[in-house]
């Protein structure tokens, strides 16, 4: 399951290994600096914006990979078994403009970023 963590001086997405292939790519690494606002979100759904560009939709269950959408590219690691959706707004030369993850602990995982990001 993927899940966010602060490794130094950059936000991380760590995929599962099953995760990588399905979202056609590693690991997703952005710099602390370039993270805008955090918030959490109990409707995994909502959190999604645009269509998919990259990787891996099951309808209902599972989206993981890029999503593209009016305003640029988000990244999403978000399944139905945890609905809380840890939603990070980026701001630009960042390759996305959002990332999206559900897990676990939402809560205490924004929390913690919130706090690298001061």
């Amino acid at each position: 399951m993927a899940r966010l963590c602060v490794d130094g001086d950059d936000l991380v997405v760590r995929l599962a290994w099953w995760e990588r292939p399905a979202a056609r790519r590693g690991d997703v690494r952005v710099p602390l600096t370039s993270l805008t606002h955090v918030e959490v979100t109990p409707d995994w759904w909502r959190a999604l914006r645009g269509v998919r560009a990259q990787g891996t939709l099951i309808p209902g269950a599972l989206c993981l990979g890029r999503w593209r959408h009016a305003t640029g590219e988000d990244f999403v690691a978000i399944r139905r078994t945890h609905p809380d959706v840890v939603l990070v707004e980026l701001s630009p030369p960042s390759p996305f403009a959002r990332i999206t993850v559900s897990g676990p602990h939402s809560d205490r995982v924004a929390a913690t970023v919130r706090e690298a990001m001061a």
